[in-house]
């Protein structure tokens, strides 16, 4: 089996990842604020986190990985949307899902396993809440709960960041309801047309109408879904702090009999062409911007690939139309050489959907996408369809791939003549006439099949145990008639 090493945040090393039941597998990632469209920024940690888990599918098997990412839908960020608006809450989260959806689908991001709305689980949070007040770990003041981040001596650790230093030098809320300048709320009063639930009973009160604090969604969802333990814990690296040191603090105090997340990853953020993307500047665009002026999402997800995680990511033009040459250059390749859904199909029947080792290992190694790009572009060198199926198998790993059947177009190529249902009847009867001949050793009579469609111009390709073909230079249909 391939050796997964990751980069852990908290333990700021790379380390061989040993997933706590390997059965198992399980992948938690925070997802996006429902009140906007997704901007590139956002592309960034689905396109990693979607690579790690087709990464982690490969290599443990695809029943064996969960992955979760959430929705946070209820934030004030959507209630401002709403009172501008003046639409209803759930009418602009649901269809600002929608939107995200059909952008990170366009962009070949696999859906997760699960998607969590953070209002349906409102209870998992007012229960956590409970939990960490009778623990110590929270108090109630004017409508609030707050955490007490004093009561967690572990507080900064996967920052780095000394809690002495952050008081003195905090930028956080001064609140006459806080005990500590670095508490932060688990709950906060609702005010009138802002949703709002019964909230949770702190030394036998009721704190009142109210909703969560953003840090106990994401704790309270990763605990339902996956227990007190789970094995990564991913999102972007402005998500470090707080909101994922504010996540440890809670998970670990509500359930000091778990872990939390065995390793922390998060992704580096985005530039464009060298510069902070900002509505100020000009060059800020969401990902349906791009898909509309025809950027493919293959191309999109190239240029992001191209760029280790860990790395500050800067989208150019020059990056977009190497990566549209390099596509069309690859997809050019297995378009000639007669890959298609059938014989993709075929192949992985018959056991013969091989991985190149070597790119998977480079992959493996703390998600190296250029390192597996740059393989890939020497796989691409093969020059038969047997010799080009690990290539294959890596643009489909890498999600550069959804439609095997769609080459030509995505190539540019010309697919030549359009084929007439009877014709490919005709084509595919004599293949199977020449595989009965094969099984039954009338050599005789598979070379005088082979004979008629090379005159009439048929190109076969042979894999997997099936025959595709299609048509090559000088083809010429009539050439097929009162020949089966």
């Amino acid at each position: 089996m391939t050796t997964i090493r990751l980069h852990d945040t908290k333990t700021r090393r790379k380390v061989e990842f040993a997933p706590i039941d390997p059965k198992d597998v399980r992948l938690y990632v925070c997802g996006p604020t429902v009140y906007d469209r997704a901007h590139l920024g956002n592309a960034r940690p689905v396109l990693v986190f979607d690579l790690l888990y087709r990464l982690l599918r490969e290599v443990h098997g695809a029943a064996h990985v969960t992955y979760a990412r959430n929705f946070t839908d209820v934030d004030d960020k959507i209630n401002a949307r709403a009172a501008q608006t003046g639409r209803p809450i759930r009418e602009i989260t649901d269809e600002t899902i929608l939107w995200y959806h059909q952008d990170m689908d366009a962009l070949g991001a696999l859906r997760p396993d699960h998607e969590p709305r953070a209002t349906d689980y409102i209870g998992q949070m007012v229960a956590m809440i409970e939990r960490l007040a009778l623990a110590g770990h929270a108090y109630a003041a004017e409508g609030h709960v707050m955490f007490s981040v004093a009561s967690y001596a572990d507080y900064g650790a996967l920052s780095g960041r000394d809690v002495e230093d952050m008081i003195a030098g905090a930028r956080v809320e001064v609140a006459p309801y806080k005990r500590d300048p670095m508490d932060f709320v688990l709950w906060k009063p609702s005010g009138e047309g802002e949703p709002g639930w019964d909230g949770p009973v702190i030394e036998g009160e009721s704190v009142g109408h109210g909703r969560p604090g953003w840090h106990i969604e994401c704790s309270a969802m990763a605990y339902q879904l996956f227990g007190e333990s789970f094995d990564i814990h991913g999102g972007g690296i402005d998500l470090q702090f707080p909101h994922h040191e504010n996540e440890i603090a809670q998970s670990a105090c509500a359930h000091p009999e778990g872990d939390f997340a065995g390793i922390w990853m998060h992704n580096e953020m985005l530039q464009v062409e060298g510069r902070k993307m900002s509505k100020s500047l000009g060059n800020f665009f969401t990902v349906r911007d791009l898909l509309d002026r025809g950027i493919a999402g293959e191309v999109i997800r190239l240029v992001m690939l191209g760029t280790h995680y860990r790395k500050p990511m800067d989208w150019t033009e020059d990056k977009r139309a190497e990566a549209e040459a390099t596509l069309a250059k690859w997809y050019g390749i297995l378009h000639a050489h007669g890959f298609t859904a059938k014989m993709v199909e075929a192949l992985k029947r018959a056991g013969d959907w091989t991985v190149d080792e070597e790119f998977l290992g480079v992959l493996a190694n703390d998600l190296n996408t250029p390192g597996a790009i740059a393989r890939m572009h020497v796989l691409a060198g093969a020059k038969t369809p047997a010799r080009l199926v690990p290539f294959a198998s890596a643009l489909e790993l890498m999600g550069l791939i959804e439609d095997w059947d769609a080459l030509a177009d995505l190539a540019g190529a010309d697919a030549g003549p359009e084929i007439a249902p009877e014709v490919d009847a005709a084509v595919s009867a004599l293949l199977a006439k020449r595989a009965e001949a094969r099984a039954a050793k009338d050599w005789a009579e598979a070379d005088r099949i082979r004979d008629i469609l090379n005159a009439a111009g048929v190109q076969v390709t042979d894999m997997g145990g099936q025959a595709s073909w299609q048509p090559g230079p000088g083809f010429d249909a009539t050439k097929l008639e009162g020949s089966a």
